[in-house]
């Protein structure tokens, strides 16, 4: 007989968006890339600034709300999943050049928990999530 897995013991999150076309989805330009540097935010409480490799010689930044989650020394080295083609934005002083993909467990309008997507194994910067 089968063990029931712990996911199975974990509340179930059923609302959905509407449904997009796949051109829409299409859109979208995931990226594997690694977190070479992660340091605090200077301006801003829930935010880490990341400095990933994402496979350019300039590489990019990333200012992500997950510091209540995360101290910055358990993202570096650690190669995780970008939307890659956000536009730049400025926030709160920094430039942010994309947005790291993670799962948010909600508790109404908070969120309770955040795990960050990673590779289980090492792919090249900049590999295209499909």
């Amino acid at each position: 007989m089968r063990k029931p897995s712990e996911s199975s013991k974990l509340p179930r999150m059923t609302e959905f968006l509407p449904q997009i076309a796949y051109d829409d989805f299409a859109k979208l330009d995931l990226r594997v890339v690694t977190v070479t540097k992660a340091e605090l935010h200077p301006d801003a409480d829930r935010l880490l600034k990341l400095q990933i490799d994402d496979g350019t010689l300039e590489g990019r930044q990333i200012c992500a709300g997950m510091k209540a989650w995360y101290a910055p020394e358990d993202l570096e080295g650690s190669q995780v999943i970008i939307v890659a083609n956000l536009e730049p934005r400025k926030i709160r002083g920094e430039i942010s050049e994309g947005m790291v993909i993670a799962a948010t467990k909600r508790n109404g309008d908070d969120a309770e928990d955040v795990a960050v997507l990673r590779c289980d194994r090492e792919m090249p910067p900049g590999s295209k999530v499909s």
